[in-house]
């Protein structure tokens, strides 16, 4: 039992686990509709869509969350001009803008006299360094999900399984999905200070994805992805503390771990769970 307990006596980590807490509770929530509309590719580029937003706060001194919003926002901007103006499908402006964008923003590093730390910490985070002020923000950016996910409940719904009986229904499909990029980008910019930029992936897409083969329905995949979400940050900063390793990695490696053995054991009993 004390190998279970003897970890979280430290307040540190005591933070960096209400911290990981905070941040499963909105990429359950959110990484629920990005799993069901099948936007990974788009949740991944603005993963690497806010880099340089980050970079320039560190480079200049300013607010890293403004930054990274501003980024985000250019991201989206960016895809969406691309698609207008041109014949090619959504994803050949989010290739070039996911790569873009992380050149960039590694550039932007590269001017930081402390490089190799600070690229480090933007792209894989400092889950032990949590402090109370990035509790705060983790805990508005949790209420905001929570609450736009039960507001936005019936247009996300609708918009993830039939764009155009959304547009029927008058749900406005278009100020939806908008929407929903703006919740995606909340959820990254409000977690990367725990578990980085690049990790925060592996949270957003693991326990939504696990839930899915568990669970049919959408609130029970929500709260099923909630459940997996807070078993892998407490497995994922025990199994750090003990082996040694990044806590932030562990983190966002034990829920795709967790999605492999649950997928191995519906292969083995194909008539438990279901993707929705």
């Amino acid at each position: 039992m004390e190998f279970l307990t003897d970890p979280f006596q430290l307040s540190f980590m005591q933070r960096a686990l209400a911290a990981a807490v905070l941040t499963v509770i909105g990429t359950s929530l959110v990484g629920t509709w990005v799993v069901l509309r099948g936007m990974s590719f788009m949740g991944d580029a603005l993963v690497h869509g806010v880099i340089p937003g980050i970079a320039l706060g560190v480079l200049l001194g300013f607010n890293l969350l403004l930054g990274a919003s501003i980024a985000a926002v250019v991201m989206v901007v960016g895809i969406n001009l691309v698609h207008r103006q041109t014949a090619f499908p959504e994803d050949t402006g989010i290739g070039l803008l996911f790569v873009g964008m992380l050149a960039l923003g590694v550039i932007i590093v590269s001017r930081v006299p402390s490089f190799t730390g600070s690229l480090t910490e933007i792209l894989f985070g400092d889950a032990l360094g949590v402090e109370g002020a990035d509790v705060v923000v983790l805990a508005v950016m949790a209420s905001v999900a929570t609450i736009a996910s039960l507001v936005l409940y019936r247009p996300f719904l609708v918009l993830s399984f039939n764009e155009s009986k959304a547009q029927l229904l008058g749900l406005h499909p278009t100020g939806a999905h908008f929407a929903m990029l703006a919740l995606i980008t909340l959820t990254i910019v409000g977690s990367f200070r725990t578990v980085g930029t690049l990790l925060v992936f592996g949270l957003l897409i693991g326990p939504p994805a696990t839930a899915a083969l568990l669970v049919r329905r959408v609130p029970s995949m929500m709260l099923t992805s909630l459940g997996v979400g807070i078993v892998s940050v407490y497995l994922g900063l025990l199994l750090s503390y003990h082996l040694g390793t990044s806590a932030s990695a562990t983190i966002a490696a034990v829920p795709v771990a967790l999605f492999f053995m649950v997928l191995a054991f519906r292969s083995l009993r194909p008539g438990v769970g279901s993707a929705p």
